[in-house]
């Protein structure tokens, strides 16, 4: 394959990377294995200009990106719209989408595994057209990055650090709001303090990410209006991998979901992939199954076969 690397050099673990060396690495590795390859490095604010130059060039089948998890969920945006294959290099805090696609989370592991690898169809979701490969959220998790962005930061350590501050001052500050929705037929208005849309069902890792994301379905995750107590105990659930078990929240499954803020507010965020978005008072959710290609070790089986394999009934609770 034609491949084009996009890295991130100010991208989490690539900030302390020699660059020159690692490029050299990859290079070496990918055209061992058969690969045309090219290997670019770019700052932060360049990055998507620098993937959607590679869309735009002649030849290239493929994107490998490099950075935290909002340079990859853009790199997966510009894939499936130019129909490039995917590859992903983990080199951020949290790395949700390589860990589903059951990647090394190590940035010189990830080479071989890339290099070697097979080209896989697995979903996508969008709000309001905005692709994401993880989830989209309001309420409890957009005050906690809006509290997190206000911090000063300089390293990964330095923002987990943040974000366990912050997610301290959202427990005795939960945010309370009304949506409605309607989820395939199914219609409703409640009063909520989260609501989740991801890209396939959560897993019960605590770090909530899909198991596979061949299920052709969204995880529609509401919480119940939260008191600072009730805040605590559902991130005990969480941790304990037990998002959908807990008294707080309703889950299900999902092809499609539009949500409605009936009361206008001029400060309402939402976060897509990590990022700290406005949000519109209607937003329209949908899965596009199998419609970004991505580079695997080997191809993910489909949720239910992964659950029944673990002997985990797919019973996720009534909205």
């Amino acid at each position: 394959m034609k491949l084009v690397a996009i890295l991130n050099r100010d991208g989490g673990t690539f900030k302390t990377t020699d660059m020159d060396a690692y490029c050299a690495r990859a290079v070496e590795i990918f055209r061992a294995a058969g690969h045309d390859f090219e290997c670019r490095v770019v700052g932060g604010r360049e990055v998507v200009d620098a993937m959607r130059r590679v869309a735009d060039e002649n030849g290239v089948e493929g994107l490998v990106a490099g950075g935290g998890d909002g340079t990859i969920s853009a790199a997966a945006g510009i894939a499936w719209k130019s129909g490039l294959a995917l590859g992903v290099i983990p080199a951020g805090t949290m790395n949700l989408f390589s860990r589903t696609l059951k990647l090394p989370l190590d940035i010189w592991q990830v080479l071989d595994v890339l290099a070697g690898g097979q080209v896989q169809n697995v979903d996508i979701a969008s709000a309001n057209g905005r692709s994401f490969v993880h989830q989209f959220s309001a309420g409890l998790h957009a005050r906690m990055v809006r509290y997190r962005n206000s911090m000063n930061f300089a390293s990964r350590l330095g923002k987990m650090r943040a974000s366990t501050r912050a997610a301290l001052g959202v427990m005795f500050n939960p945010p309370v709001f009304e949506m409605e929705f309607n989820a395939e037929g199914k219609t409703g208005y409640r009063k909520v303090s989260a609501i989740s849309v991801s890209n396939n069902e959560f897993g019960n890792e605590p770090l909530m990410y899909a198991d596979s994301l061949t299920g052709g379905h969204l995880g529609f995750y509401t919480a119940e209006p939260l008191s600072p107590a009730g805040v605590a105990k559902l991130t005990f659930d969480i941790l304990r991998g037990r998002l959908k078990e807990s008294e707080a929240v309703t889950a299900m499954k999902v092809t499609e979901v539009e949500l409605h803020f009936p009361k206008a507010r001029h400060d309402i965020r939402c976060v897509i992939d990590g990022e700290l978005l406005p949000m519109e008072r209607d937003v329209k959710l949908k899965i596009h199954a199998g419609e970004l290609k991505v580079i695997v070790r080997e191809p993910q089986q489909p949720i239910e076969q992964v659950q029944a394999q673990d002997g985990i009934e797919n019973q996720p609770a009534a909205l």
